[in-house]
């Protein structure tokens, strides 16, 4: 049984994923018992994982331009603690903020290829530890999967209400991401037996009716859900 690592387990994804992930022996490392932060710290608690999920992020806020050096360093950490202690795979939380998405004028789906366009102090912040995984696949020779996700939340329901085209509702149901396919997606990198150049971004969103992002991967996972399906 594979045995996977997860910062930030205590949070939104990290819960939604400990809850469904199966056949994986699951490492939970969070505060108090393990700071990210601490190198040392990290690198003994993976020292015997065979992938590791970095979910850990404290500054969320995107409408704010904030930023929290913690943040990149504790992605920083995990890189090289990964690449140091012989682990095999690392998936990266990056987000959709990654990519002004916020547009009327959106004439094709955005595409991880592109070059990446970030709506915020916190968007800028995912394209950096995204371009460290790049380096970390390309010298250390770590396996990186960087996930753009959408909105996850543990109702797992997209937002309920009507909502206008371009409002803030209208975003928000085209990044919903439910908790299925956000397990499915995690599964399947995860199980993949390879990754096609050691590096590779994905889209995690669900296959919403105003979805603006494309969600071509090269581990043939498909969503299942859709917003409007949970809409009353």
């Amino acid at each position: 049984m594979k045995k996977i690592a997860i910062t930030g387990a205590k949070g939104r994804i990290g819960t939604v994923l400990r809850r469904g992930l199966d056949g994986f022996d699951i490492t939970s490392i969070d505060l108090p018992d393990i700071d990210v932060r601490n190198y040392d710290q990290l690198l003994g608690a993976v020292s015997d994982h065979d992938m590791l999920i970095h979910l850990a992020w404290k500054d969320m806020n995107f409408m704010n331009d904030t930023f929290d050096p913690n943040d990149l360093k504790m992605a920083a950490n995990v890189y090289k603690a990964a690449a140091e202690a012989g682990v095999e795979r690392v998936i990266m939380a990056s987000s959709v903020h990654a990519d002004n998405f916020y547009k009327k004028d959106i004439k094709a789906l955005f595409s991880t290829d592109a070059r990446p366009s970030p709506d915020s102090v916190y968007g800028a912040g995912k394209v950096f530890v995204e371009a460290l995984g790049r380096y970390y696949s390309e010298k250390k020779g770590l396996e990186v999967i960087c996930v753009r996700f959408g909105g996850v939340n543990l109702e797992d329901k997209p937002p309920q209400k009507p909502y206008e085209q371009y409002s803030h509702a209208y975003w928000e149901t085209a990044v919903w991401f439910s908790n299925g396919d956000c397990v499915n997606l995690i599964n399947a990198c995860l199980k993949a037996d390879s990754i096609p150049g050691n590096y590779t971004i994905i889209y995690g969103v669900s296959d919403n009716k105003n979805r603006v992002h494309d969600i071509s991967n090269p581990f043939n996972w498909k969503p299942k859900d859709s917003a409007e399906d949970y809409q009353s």
